[in-house]
């Protein structure tokens, strides 16, 4: 991954000082809001331009762009509009590696709540304020705006009873309440930036609220609104490719988290079918009537395959207590490494550079 590190030309803005929250918590709190961008050089002027220049509570709001191997001049254009910090990957290296890269990057510029936004202005930046009050409040570790799809004219039926499918499907794998599963405009503290791992190459929403579900962290949603696409979704070729897509990832990620279950679930038809053939064989030989040999030699073999399976599953869950072993020591050396680092510059000037 290539970088342009900070912009020198960082803006400062700060909130009143006698804001009720910075009174509760008596502390600086600085907002990253992150965008990743993939040839969006006509829409960014527009996106910046929505971007709050003060919010109660936030001491300080830079901007990262996440370009991931723009070729429209994104880059060049961000330069220009004075954006605090841009990373750049040298080609496409998909959504899910861009938003995992500007969490590691907001960390490392010192955020303390970070806003993840799409470049395409999809997402009013007026509703900012309302995904990060709750983090504020000590009331969620994820903030997930809602579109509240009913709502959402340009969505056709079929694409509106898809969403709330895939929303009830990561809703039961993470064991969540999540009603826009998803939804892109997201706030996360910094201990769940920390936390959060993209294994997956195609999108983010998904597995982060299962991993946050897992992890047992606190996920709240808010109502927010939405402008009209200036573009189609370069995410999703059709519905089908998008079905396919998602529909393999919760897949993947709820065997993944949830390994034990998932292969006693696939086990349970074989040991079934295999005890039926053999007290089929039994009620026969009670019976005193010969033979049906068949059932008890395809019921042992079916059994036995039941078995393997289940077994696999207890391996694989042994496997997954290792892994949330390696997640917790990911987690302390990336905090170590932060503490390392020490705090970036933090914003000098009340209120300066505002836009």
């Amino acid at each position: 991954m290539g970088s342009r590190g900070a912009i020198t030309r960082v803006k400062r803005r700060l909130a009143p000082l006698d804001s009720p929250i910075l009174r509760h918590t008596i502390r600086f709190v600085k907002l990253i809001i992150q965008i990743p961008c993939y040839n969006e050089a006509q829409m960014l002027p527009e996106t910046l331009a929505g971007l709050p220049a003060q919010i109660p509570g936030i001491s300080c709001i830079e901007v990262l762009i996440v370009d991931d191997g723009s070729e429209d001049g994104t880059i060049l254009l961000a330069e220009k509009l004075g954006v605090d910090h841009i990373i750049a990957h040298k080609q496409n290296l998909g959504l899910a590696r861009t938003f995992q890269d500007g969490l590691e990057a907001g960390l490392g510029f010192g955020a303390d709540i970070i806003v993840n936004t799409d470049g395409d202005n999809q997402y009013p930046g007026r509703y900012i304020a309302d995904l990060v009050a709750p983090i504020l409040r000590g009331e969620a570790d994820m903030v997930i705006g809602d579109r509240q799809i009913d709502q959402i004219e340009h969505f056709s039926p079929l694409k509106r009873w898809l969403q709330k499918l895939g929303s009830w499907l990561v809703r039961t794998a993470s064991e969540t309440d999540v009603p826009d599963a998803t939804s892109g405009f997201r706030a996360y503290s910094k201990e769940t930036a920390l936390r959060l791992n993209i294994l997956t190459r195609y999108s983010y929403t998904l597995e982060t609220i299962i991993q946050a579900g897992k992890l047992g962290l606190t996920i709240v949603s808010v109502p927010v609104e939405t402008n009209l696409p200036t573009r189609p979704s370069r995410l999703q070729r059709n519905m089908w490719h998008f079905m396919k897509a998602q529909g393999g990832t919760i897949m993947r990620l709820y065997a993944f988290y949830e390994p034990l279950r998932t292969f006693t679930y696939i086990a349970l038809p074989f040991i079934f079918l295999g005890l039926i053939s053999w007290l089929r064989f039994l009620y026969f030989y009670v019976q005193g009537i010969g033979g049906h040999l068949q059932s008890l030699t395809v019921g042992t073999g079916i059994l036995l395959v039941g078995i393997l399976i289940l077994l696999f599953g207890i391996q694989a869950d042994i496997s997954g207590k290792h892994r949330q072993l390696t997640q917790e020591t990911l987690y302390r050396l990336k905090k170590m490494e932060l503490d390392a680092a020490g705090q970036p510059e933090p914003c000098r000037e009340l209120g300066a550079g505002a836009r």
